[in-house]
């Protein structure tokens, strides 16, 4: 409903807001361009940070579409000399980037056979007599896969995302028919927010957790993969439990119950009949993807892009999908430019050294804090300090040990500061669309907003701290880890 609304604002007003969020942006760019550099900061960081929050800015007031926004960001730091045409670009060369593209390749392919549509409608069988039971589902599908998938971008938006979008579909829920909020916007949402609970709960299950426990050992902490999922148990749990519900308060779906989606589901599956041979290469493409995707790095040294990959081409291969479908996939292609652009971004904010910078602050400010007060005020900087990061690993590459270190030598209890840094490295990438690679493409199927996607982020950030750092200390004293 809100977004048909929006349609019928007036094209100059429309206009009007777009230049007004854009001279924000510019503004607030060249407020930090003009600030003194502070000391032991290179220039070019600086500068690097006055694009990229201008850039932000640029994209919360929708001044221009997110592609055209990171095209402008890129052309600005090549000619200001902040970065080389080869810097600039080099977020395309990210595995991680390219994983997030053919997760939305995949998907045509379950939309295009129809298998999406069958799928949905079993699930629709199955539990959508209410559309939040639809959400649980999904949530307990992450929780089955979260152990065995160690790509969080593979499980979200390579498995989970294409069921969720031909699901919506098939209630009439497209954000070509602004009618995003009848289902789609709840699923998506929803499954983001399970994948980076799931993310947390087990080493296996997100590409950072390995390098986290590889830290914790540099300190003489020990902890065993069963010990990482006892800690993350309780607030795990409670999380997947109370989440879809928060979620679905917060932002209802238009479509609440579906007495009759049993006998809807059977008919439509009655008269799609038996599985075509495309469906049947889909799936086929679709299970091996899977094996590879829980095997394939530890025994193959086939890691998650190229399986991606090797789906794609099977399915190009086979007929499945053609080139003019890949061509089509314009959500694919619109994230490229802009994920691309903010991940690279991250990056050299890190390398140029303002990352290190901030971190030795923290440390220099916090100075004789008892530990009791340095714990939260620790973690709540590392938390929300991901609004510079898109990615999970380089935030825990870059903070991670500092911030461990930090926490130690003001005397926090070391497994409760090493802890509550190693869950948060999953959950907090609920605070923006660009945190994590499974964020770039729920975000870029277009069913939620960003003014929505970043308020209700910050509500569901408060959730995961009290549930996780709050409640979740209390469990790990129980069990003793500290």
């Amino acid at each position: 409903m809100h977004a048909l609304n929006m349609t019928t604002v007036p094209q100059p007003v429309t206009k009007n807001i777009r230049f007004f969020a854009l001279g924000i942006a510019i503004a607030a760019g060249l407020a930090v361009w003009m600030l003194p550099i502070p000391q032991g900061v290179e220039v070019k960081a600086w500068k690097l940070l006055a694009v990229f929050v201008g850039l932000i800015l640029a994209l919360i007031g929708k001044a221009l579409p997110m592609g055209a926004l990171s095209f402008l960001a890129l052309t600005l730091l090549i000619v200001t000399h902040t970065l080389t045409m080869k810097q600039a670009f080099s977020g395309f060369a990210n595995p991680l980037i390219w994983l997030v593209v053919a997760a939305f390749l995949l998907s045509r392919s379950f939309i295009k056979t129809g298998l999406g549509m069958r799928i949905a409608y079993l699930f629709v069988g199955k539990f959508g007599k209410h559309t939040l039971g639809l959400g649980y589902s999904f949530t307990i599908s992450e929780l089955l896969l979260a152990p065995v998938i160690p790509s969080n971008t593979a499980r979200a938006g390579g498995i989970l995302y294409p069921i969720i979008r031909a699901l919506s579909i098939s209630f009439g829920s497209t954000p070509e028919k602004h009618s995003q909020r009848r289902m789609g916007s709840f699923l998506i949402l929803n499954a983001y927010y399970s994948n980076l609970i799931t993310s947390a709960m087990f080493v296996t299950a997100m590409a950072a957790n390995p390098l986290i426990v590889a830290m914790m050992q540099e300190h003489g902490l020990v902890i065993t993969w069963g010990q990482w999922a006892l800690a993350a148990l309780v607030p795990g749990l409670i999380s997947l439990a109370v989440a879809p519900y928060v979620v679905y308060w917060l932002y209802p779906p238009k479509i609440i119950e579906t007495p009759q989606a049993e006998q809807i589901a059977k008919k439509h599956l009655k008269e799609m009949g038996v599985m075509s041979s495309t469906e049947k290469i889909t799936l086929g493409v679709f299970a091996l993807l899977i094996v590879l995707w829980m095997f394939g790095e530890h025994y193959l040294g086939i890691e998650s892009t190229t399986v991606a990959f090797v789906g794609v081409s099977a399915l190009v291969l086979t007929g499945v999908l053609t080139w003019n479908d890949i061509k089509h996939e314009h959500e694919a292609w619109d994230t490229l430019i802009w994920f691309s652009t903010l991940v690279m971004m991250a990056t050299y904010l890190n390398e140029f050294g303002l990352i290190k910078w901030i971190s030795q602050h923290i440390q220099y400010l916090l100075g004789d804090t008892p530990w009791w007060i340095a714990w939260p005020l620790l973690v709540l900087i590392y938390f929300y300090s991901h609004y510079l990061f898109a990615s999970n690993t380089a935030h825990v590459t870059s903070m991670y040990a500092a911030f461990l270190s930090v926490g130690i030598a003001l005397q926090v209890p070391p497994y409760l500061i090493a802890l509550s840094l190693a869950f948060s490295s999953s959950l907090f990438a609920c605070i923006t669309h660009y945190g994590t690679g499974c964020a770039a493409i729920l975000f870029g199927s277009e069913y939620v907003d960003l003014k929505t996607w970043w308020r209700i982020g910050a509500i569901i950030s408060i959730l995961f701290l009290f549930l996780w750092i709050g409640l979740g200390s209390v469990w790990w004293k129980i069990i003793g880890l500290w």
